[in-house]
């Protein structure tokens, strides 16, 4: 019975392949991926073909699906950033844009990550409610540091760094309006990799999925934030498992020297990405 599970198993990763391809050459010979009937009817149907918990692991796959899958992530961002930047420009024509945030398609998506990051968050936080945290890579539409300041972290400010600067202004414009979140909210149009002692005021850091879009950045950034994070603070990291590695690019454990593995989260549901939580290691010596 085991050989014919591995065999069901390897025709469903052959098909799950195949359509992935498939979706690829689609999107690949779009002139835009601005937000448009094609586009949202690929992105769906990739993100559906991908959803489903599946054993593949993505880097073992041959050296053309790699290829695939790595300008497969790139498109993933590119048109997740326009379609940040559409939403974020639409409410931001509205007086109070947060009054109508859940026009946003994927909203419900960042209410439960938000929840899901807080609570892994509060297992491991020494103080429960931290003066700062950073958001690395936070994007036209922040809707992470939103999430967080308005329902689970309500007297912390939050900083989000983009290296985008019209990013940062249409994010700014989204709070302006609100006393509270307005206060609490700084946008700063700095490379990360530019900021080294100013890492260390902050209690939690986030780095989006899509900052690093393989490997070698994605190292670069960790490594610049173990030498730079504060000892004993912690760093949120997005990543993916199974076929949502078509998605996003993948944090594996050994990606992390500098820091202590506290937990990893697979979701299984329709929030995406997986979840990291590791500790800035107090070792000085270890980094």
């Amino acid at each position: 019975m085991g050989s014919l599970g591995s065999l069901v198993s390897c025709d469903q990763e052959e098909v799950l392949i195949q359509n992935v391809c498939e979706i690829y050459d689609n999107l690949s010979t779009l002139k835009s991926l601005k937000p448009s009937k094609d586009v949202d009817t690929l992105f769906t149907r990739l993100v559906l073909t991908c959803m489903p918990p599946s054993p593949i692991d993505v880097t073992k796959l041959s050296g053309k699906v790699q290829g695939i899958r790595s300008k497969l992530i790139r498109l993933c961002g590119e048109a997740e950033g326009l379609l940040e930047s559409h939403f974020s420009a639409l409410l931001g024509s509205y007086n109070v844009p947060l009054d109508h945030i859940n026009i946003f398609p994927y909203y419900t998506n960042y209410i439960k990550l938000g929840r899901l990051e807080y609570t892994i968050l509060s297992n491991y936080i020494t103080n429960q409610n931290p003066s700062d945290i950073a958001f690395i890579g936070s994007g036209p539409l922040p809707l992470t540091s939103i999430v967080l300041a308005s329902y689970h972290l309500r007297n912390t400010m939050f900083h989000n760094y983009d290296i985008d600067r019209s990013a940062n202004a249409l994010a700014s414009n989204l709070v302006a309006a609100d006393p509270d979140l307005s206060k609490r909210m700084l946008f700063h149009d700095t490379d990360i990799m530019d900021v080294t002692a100013g890492l260390s005021d902050y209690e939690v850091v986030f780095l989006a999925a899509l900052v690093g879009l393989n490997k070698e950045d994605k190292r670069k950034v960790i490594d610049h934030l173990a030498k730079y994070m504060a000892p004993g603070s912690l760093l949120m990291l997005r990543s993916a498992h199974g076929a949502r590695g078509f998605l996003y690019p993948i944090v594996e454990p050994s990606d992390l020297p500098g820091f202590d593995i506290l937990a990893i989260f697979h979701p299984m549901d329709d929030v995406i990405n997986s979840v990291i939580v590791a500790r800035k290691s107090k070792d000085k010596y270890q980094y």
